[in-house]
């Protein structure tokens, strides 16, 4: 499942077509270059660059390198440039077009890698985990902090409970190489009384293929979760990250 890259023949005319579909009024002048949106980005001053700069470099033309920046790569897609437009530019979206037009295989490797991996599993761990190895870590954890820990020989570290109130996502990376860093969460919620369970499928919390700019696999990572969390019959959905 990859999403493919602009058309290269109309790149430019494309781009240009997609970035006025996300504009006020499909006008790029809106943006008077006040700069609040690279105030608060952090990814601003990395390669020369700025959500500012980037607007008015789309403004102006400069298709060239508007397309090729690899600055469009370090944008954390948090948002907040969007937020504080004061003329509600989607300079976000503008970011995600400029990586549609990279070829999927020039793509930073680490990011695709990781959305392929994911979908690997039912599981949609970007480190590639099955449904069996995530509940044989979970299950093996448990085991070991109430037998060493005295005071949790109770704790609950849920895997496929139906009817809890809770659906729990965990980042990738801890139950295949820091299992214990899962525990002081499972404190919390025991503390906290939470109805609460993991599920073996839909577990991984992170979505590589939404900043791999793969709108297909970041859709239907997200539509394993959501089914994941509709079979269990829980109520709210919890992501980690």
């Amino acid at each position: 499942m990859t999403e493919p890259a602009l058309d290269l023949k109309n790149q430019k005319a494309e781009f240009r077509k997609k970035v006025e579909e996300l504009l006020p009024n499909g006008n790029l002048n809106l943006c008077f270059t006040c700069g609040t949106c690279a105030g608060g980005c952090p990814a601003t001053g990395l390669e020369n660059m700025d959500p500012r700069k980037f607007v008015r470099m789309v403004a102006l033309g400069l298709d060239d390198e508007v397309l090729s920046t690899p600055w469009v790569w370090m944008c954390s897609m948090c948002m907040r440039c969007n937020y504080a437009c004061p003329m509600n530019v989607d300079i976000a979206g503008m970011v995600g077009l400029a990586r549609q037009a990279w070829p999927r295989d020039q793509r930073p490797k680490g990011i695709v890698n990781s959305c392929d991996m994911a979908l690997k599993h039912d599981t949609c761990s970007a480190m590639g985990a099955s449904e069996e190895d995530f509940q044989f870590v979970v299950e093996d954890v448990l085991e070991e902090v109430r037998e060493t820990q005295p005071g949790w020989e109770d704790l609950q570290a849920p895997v496929n409970k139906e009817g809890a109130y809770y659906y729990l996502n965990q980042n990738s990376r801890e139950p295949v190489t820091e299992p214990d860093e899962m525990v002081p969460l499972w404190k919390i919620l025991h503390l906290a009384g939470a109805d609460w369970t993991y599920g073996t499928k839909g577990w991984g919390a992170e979505n590589y293929c939404m900043f791999a700019q793969d709108l297909e696999a970041w859709e239907h990572i997200v539509r394993v979760k959501a089914k994941a969390v509709e079979d269990l019959g829980c109520k709210v959905w919890l992501n980690t990250e």
